[in-house]
């Protein structure tokens, strides 16, 4: 080998100093590693000595190898540490890290000069001259490994490509947070020098689903993004969301009906919901990297796709409609200011809806002109609101005589006493409750634009909490303020006071200031003022009372705004995960900060449809009961997760307990009720609704949700808890295990299995693959997972199990032994009849044979299929596509196909005629060509590019059509069960199931018996009557008596023609050859064993003339299957046996059971 060979491959801990050579540079991306060589290859870095070399513009490399078969070494090991007076000890020794390039120094390296702080950390790491491009250049090289030549030296006193634990790793996106990596696969640091790495472009399943490939595209272009803080990103935006126009215009009347003590007690129980909430929001959003989305990213990712898509669509319209709503609380306010002074347009309807509609044109031209902008108009609103609320408290402390008579006398005891208790009038306390609870919502305003936060996990805890707690308090303080100062009822009329000879008689609050509401009160109309009547009390307080006015449009605009920009966000999020394919259009985002511009004019549409609707008492509700859904969805992600025990479920967030989260979604689901109960209805339903459809349309995503991780532990828990229950003759179920090889090369046996155990047992899939020198490990497991997603898009209920194997019975008896997991294990063995079996080795027939033997010895019964035409379709290539085709026409005639003329054994469940074969038949996903030629597999029955191509022929043909037999329903026709030996029931058992199937429910059970001539009435009844107790359906039962008659001659010559060349003729040898002969060759008939078992033979010849007269229109044969004592009857005799049986026959099943009882008449 030459030096340039043996340094570029990995080196061993041994390796000496003057072998460690310079990577060959020339400022080019080194091409991919060749199959005898690892893409790791030597990229040492001497530590620059000198400022000469520093400022080198080369000073990446210090010397460079000819391209020549010779290296030249580089210098010697003391060149290689650096100056301690340079570097000081930390450099002493080391390698500088090349490659953590500033990425906006697009193009040039780092400078020795000024290291990156990352050099200090990671200074056992040199990274190549194709990742310091990749990372500068912006487009990051995911497919391709991003690490190729890197080398970490050092760390550990020696050379390795090892690599030491690296956020990158660990990665999905690139982005501002850094470029993906992918460590040295376990293959690369463990398999032998001279065997290609196995490249699989991304280590540990890590692949990126079409979601986070976009994610990481717009996170590549992204620069100059505008990215918020916790307070003006989360707790400006909560605030104002939160604070709404209740705070000004209802908070007042809601103290006079419910009084001080119950107004406390409504805002406490509003601000638990919304503070378990605001917990839950927190432990999700720190358990890991949050993305845009806000409550839809936050659900889904914990939830899964069908509850996140579902509350996803809803939480986006109830946005949009709210925007609707809050422009409609401004737009009334602002008429009602004009028609104070005269200045209607129109009439109040149509005033509210110019308005409106302008207002809402306003708002969409702050959110169009960009996030910064918005914040700005968020802050703006925010110092007005605040500054209103100040104005009010303000105000309180500032008693006027010109306001006493509209119910306001300052801070005084004797009100607030009076205030303290209820006094409702039309309302109950629930009522007003969900007259305030949309004022405490609001909280996720946040959360929702978490894409455009610069810490999401920081930021949505710190400013949510925070949030609520301000709002909290605040609201608590207009409650006990507005009951300390203000009376319930007042007249406005200054005369109303009370003569002297009145005041002993008086006892309410008001009359101890000198006034008598009393008149008033008890008018038709009641009193004007006061608590109870005057929704404009807080303005009526306020040091200034236009602030309050411009604190109410402060309040509706902001909320507003929020609103507009927190439905297109979600749904933007929404549209990106692609849960609804009709919806792709509005994933689309503009500019550096991504504005989803199609989802703000959706937004826009939607809310101006509302607002010239001018009258939203009925759309409230709806819009407060799926924020509400979100809630308790959010809740209870938090106690699924929990629950499911994940070890991934870690947020960094402490202050959350399961239990807490759901009582909080508990309390959600009741406060919808509460607010009103039709709309709680409407909002269950188009949730059911739309989760159903999710459900139904199985988007291809995988977040790994809490119900994966729920899903697991309970089938742990229940496979442990099965584990220690005996099994009961009532409960068993036949757990298969199928010899298929490949799943789709032996369709016939794949569905006829599966139809009986779908949904009542196991079946495994066994495959069991020999043949190879080394067998490759990870393509085993590569298999396993591409077979399994196979067998699930087939709604197949199945497992693909394959094994590596010296030969077929080696690996029927690992997979017997080891297939299943406690009392999911398998019972019966099922086999392909192995119809060439007088064309190959006979050996292959003494492995067959020996596979049944062994099921009989682990105590399984054994099952095999026969079909005429055979079984296995794995030498036609493109079958896959061909069955579907043929599905959809059947008059499809002249297909083409490519044929390989070695054809397969139907029993041979593994042994693919060349590694070609095993791999076109595959149904992976294939990559297209220009993968880096990295695909292994071939398309199949590709249009473009094809190898020379066959029209089918007939018999082909016919294999196919008989292949997919069992996935068409069966008319009207009968299964036929020749019950001729008890094997506790397994050959009645299998039939019934069958005949439950929708497929096969439209067969009969036929049952044939052997009896005796003179007794068939007898037997007959007894079997009818065995029948009736196992409570099994049959149309009829035969009774065969003429079961010993002997065989036709014919038939018999035929049998003793087919095994002649397989006989030992032992009489016409000497018995010491007769003997080598027959140990050489173990299958061979002895004429001493073919005479002993002269009646068994003729039986199966007679069965098969009986088989053919009763039961060829049958559907299907079930059969006993003929039993062969172990070492007394060669394989070929078996083999014979089960041929002469079966030959010539509808498709055939030859049951067995273990012996043991399957089926019990007991209750």
């Amino acid at each position: 080998m030459s030096a340039t060979s043996s340094t570029t491959s990995a080196p061993t801990e041994n390796a000496a100093p003057e072998n460690d050579f310079l990577a060959a540079d020339g400022g080019l991306k080194p091409p991919g590693p060749t199959p005898s060589q690892s893409r790791f290859q030597v990229d040492l870095v001497a530590e620059a000595a000198g400022a000469n070399e520093d400022k080198s513009p080369s000073s990446d490399a210090s010397t460079t190898v000819p391209s020549s078969d010779k290296a030249t070494p580089v210098a010697p090991p003391e060149a290689l540490s650096a100056d301690p007076g340079v570097g000081g000890e930390e450099a002493k020794g080391r390698f500088r890290v090349v490659n953590f390039a500033d990425p906006s120094a697009a193009g040039s390296a780092a400078s020795p000069e000024a290291p990156p702080a990352e050099s200090l950390q990671n200074g056992d790491t040199v990274m190549s001259e194709t990742s310091l491009h990749s990372s500068t250049g912006g487009q990051h090289h995911y497919h391709y490994d991003t690490h190729t030549n890197t080398y970490y030296l050092r760390t550990f006193g020696h050379n390795t490509i090892d690599a030491v634990p690296n956020i990158d790793f660990y990665r999905q996106t690139s982005a501002p947070l850094g470029e993906k990596l992918i460590r040295p696969t376990l293959s690369e640091l463990h398999d032998e020098l001279d065997k290609e790495p196995f490249e699989d472009g991304f280590a540990n399943g890590d692949e990126l689903t079409p979601a986070e490939e976009a994610a990481n595209k717009e996170a590549a272009e992204s620069k100059g993004v505008v990215k918020f803080g916790w307070i003006k990103g989360v707790l400006v935006r909560c605030m104002l969301n939160i604070w709404g126009v209740m705070l000004f215009i209802r908070m007042s009347w809601i103290v006079g009906q419910a009084g001080i003590a119950l107004s406390c007690l409504i805002v406490a129980m509003a601000t638990v919901v919304t503070t378990i909430t605001g917990l839950s929001t927190s432990a999700i959003a720190t358990n890991g990297f949050v993305r845009g989305g806000g409550a839809y990213y936050l659900i889904s990712r914990s939830l899964g796709p069908e509850f996140g898509g579902s509350i996803g669509l809803i939480f986006a319209f109830a946005n949009a409609v709210a925007v609707a709503m809050y422009v409609v609380g401004f737009a009334e306010t602002v008429v009602e200011l004009l028609a104070g002074v005269d200045l209607i347009m129109m009439d109040q309807i149509n005033d509210i809806r110019i308005i409106g509609t302008i207002t809402v044109i306003l708002l969409l031209g702050i959110s169009v002109a960009g996030m910064e902008w918005e914040a700005k108009a968020q802050i703006f609103l925010l110092v007005v609101l605040v500054t209103a609320i100040f104005n009010y408290f303000i105000g309180t402390f500032i008693p006027v005589q010109a306001k006493e008579s509209v119910g306001f006398f300052g801070y005084n005891g004797l009100i607030m006493w009076e205030n303290m208790g209820p006094d409702f009038r039309g309302e109950t306390f629930f009522s007003v409750f969900s007259i305030f609870f949309p004022a405490a919502t609001g909280i996720l305003a946040g959360a929702n634009i978490s894409g455009d936060l610069a810490d999401p996990q920081l930021a949505i805890p710190r400013g949510t909490l925070l949030a609520i707690l301000i709002t909290g308090i605040v609201y608590l303080g207009v409650a006990v303020s507005t009951g300390s100062c203000i009376v319930r009822d007042a007249s406005g009329n200054v005369n109303d006071t009370v003569s002297s000879q009145f005041m002993m008689n008086c006892t309410e609050a008001a009359c101890k200031f000198g006034y008598d509401f009393s008149t008033c009160r008890g008018t038709e109309k009641g009193c004007p003022y006061g608590l109870h009547n005057d929704f404009q009390v807080m303005s009526m307080v306020s040091g200034f009372g236009p602030v309050i006015t411009a604190g109410i449009f402060s309040a509706t605009l902001s909320s507003a705004l929020a609103s507009l920009v927190s439905a297109p966000k979600v749904f933007q999020a929404l549209c990106k995960d692609n849960i609804y394919p009709g919806l792709g259009m509005f994933a689309k985002g503009y500019g550096k900060n991504n504005e989803p511009l199609r989802g703000y004019i959706l937004t826009f549409v939607i809310a101006l449809a509302f607002i010239l609707i001018a009258k939203l008492n009925i759309i409230a509700p709806i819009i407060s009961n799926f924020f509400l859904a979100s809630y308790a969805l959010i809740n209870f992600s938090v106690f699924h997760a929990s629950l499911a025990n994940s070890p991934g479920w870690r947020p960094s967030f402490k202050y959350y307990n399961m239990w807490v989260s759901l009582a909080g979604a508990v309390l959600c689901c009741g406060v919808m009720f509460v607010i009103n109960w039709w709309a709680a209805l409407l909002t269950n339903a188009i949730v059911l609704g739309l989760f159903i459809y999710v459900s139904y349309k199985k988007p291809d995503v995988n977040w790994g949700s809490s119900t994966q991780a729920l899903t697991y532990h309970q089938a742990l828990t229940h496979t442990l808890h099965l584990s220690g229950v005996e099994d009961h003759i009532k409960n068993f179920r036949p757990q298969c295990l199928v010899m298929t090889g490949y799943p789709n090369s032996r369709p016939a046996l794949l569905d006829l299995v599966n139809s009986f155990t779908k949904n009542v047992g196991l079946m495994i899939c066994g495959h069991i693959r020999t043949g190879y020198r080394r067998p490759n490990f990870k393509d085993l497991s590569t298999d396993q997972a591409r077979y399994q997603r196979w067998l699930l898009k087939n709604e197949t209920k199945a497992f693909y199990t394959p094994v590596y194997a010296e030969d077929m019975r080696q690996g029927t008896q690992y997979l017997l032994q080891a297939a299943g997991l406690g009392r999911l294990k398998p019972n019966t063995l099922v086999l392909g009849f192995k119809n060439d079996w007088r064309d190959g080795d006979m050996m292959n027939v003494e492995t067959y044979i020996s596979m049944i033997h062994d099921s009989f010895d682990f105590q399984f019964g054994a099952v095999i299929l026969r079909l005429k035409e055979g079984l296995d379709v794995s030498h036609i290539q493109g079958q896959d596509d061909l069955l579907s085709s043929q599905e959809k026409s059947s008059g499809m005639k002249d297909v083409i196909v490519s044929i390989d003329t070695s054809k397969d054994s139907d029993a041979d469940s593994s042994k693919l005629s060349s590694k070609a074969t095993s791999l076109q038949n595959s149904p992976a996903v294939h990559k297209d060509d220009d993968d880096d030629g990295k695909a292994t597999t071939q398309p199949l029955l590709r249009k473009e590019k094809r190898s020379p191509t066959l029209p089918l022929n007939g018999s082909d043909q016919r294999l196919l059509e008989a292949s997919q037999q069992f996935q068409k329903k069966q008319g009207k026709g009968t299964v036929d069960v020749w019950w001729l030996f008890d094997d506790g029931g397994l050959t009645l058992l299998i039939p019934y199931l069958l005949t439950n199937k929708k497929r096969w429910k439209d067969c009969k059970i036929r049952v044939f018996i052997g009896g005796k001539i003179n007794r068939i009435d007898h037997d007959r009844r007894a079997m009818a009557t065995l029948l009736s107790k196992f409570r099994i359906d049959f149309s009829d039962i035969n009774v065969l008596g003429d079961i010993n008659t002997k065989p036709k001659k014919e038939h018999v010559l035929a049998f003793e023609e087919m095994i002649e060349p397989y006989r030992l003729k032992e009489d016409d040898m000497e018995q010491d050859a007769a003997e080598a002969l027959k140990e050489s060759e173990p299958w061979r008939i002895t004429d001493n064993e073919l005479e002993l078992y002269r009646a068994k033979t003729n039986r199966q010849i007679r069965l098969n003339e009986l088989l053919k007269e009763h039961s060829s229109t049958a559907n299907l044969i079930v059969m006993s299957l003929p039993l062969a004592r172990k070492g007394a009857v060669s394989s070929a005799l078996y083999m014979a046996w089960l041929e002469a049986l079966s030959r010539d026959l509808p498709p055939i099943l030859l049951v067995r059971g273990n012996h043991q009882s399957v089926l019990t008449f007991y209750s």
